[in-house]
């Protein structure tokens, strides 16, 4: 975690990070929106494809590695919760669009993907349709809570 002083700067942190009594509330947020019409496997794997990718352009959600009482090492996680939404196909075009017009790092998950076996003709299929005309399925979008709380506007907690 970094200092209050680096939040304060606008590094993205939370406050009250260095005072275990202080409750930890984060000045950003990171977000998955589902369309409401998915299968349940088909949920856990958008989610898990989308999450992939923001830690790659925003390397400041990534944590510092864990360590277990016998010094065991554990591969580094998000620093801060992930909260998952749900929508209809109409909710997660209009928050795709909300996104790219506040140009917060997002990543996409079209019905095309489902059909397809590696990362290649992922992006193949994705390449091939204009954003406008995406089957969007899944979306995860960071940035500050407030922007990404209009990119989510009309979406509902995941139950």
């Amino acid at each position: 975690m970094r200092t209050d002083e680096e939040t304060e700067a606008g590094t993205g942190v939370a406050t009250g990070a260095g005072n275990e009594n202080v409750p930890v509330r984060f000045d950003t947020k990171i977000a998955v929106l589902l369309r409401e019409d998915l299968e349940s496997w088909q949920r856990l794997n958008v989610t898990a494809f989308l999450l992939s990718g923001l830690g790659t352009a925003s390397p400041e959600v990534i944590g510092e590695p864990y360590t277990d009482a016998d010094d065991t090492t554990y591969l580094p996680m998000f620093r801060q919760p992930v909260l998952v939404f749900e929508g209809t196909k109409e909710t997660l075009t209009a928050a795709h669009g909300r996104a790219l017009s506040r140009s917060l790092p997002r990543a996409v998950f079209t019905s095309d993907l489902f059909s397809t076996g590696n990362d290649r003709d992922n992006r193949a299929a994705v390449r091939a349709v204009g954003k406008d005309q995406l089957d969007l399925v899944g979306m995860a979008v960071y940035g500050p809570r407030n922007a990404v709380d209009k990119v989510l506007k009309g979406a509902r907690m995941h139950p």
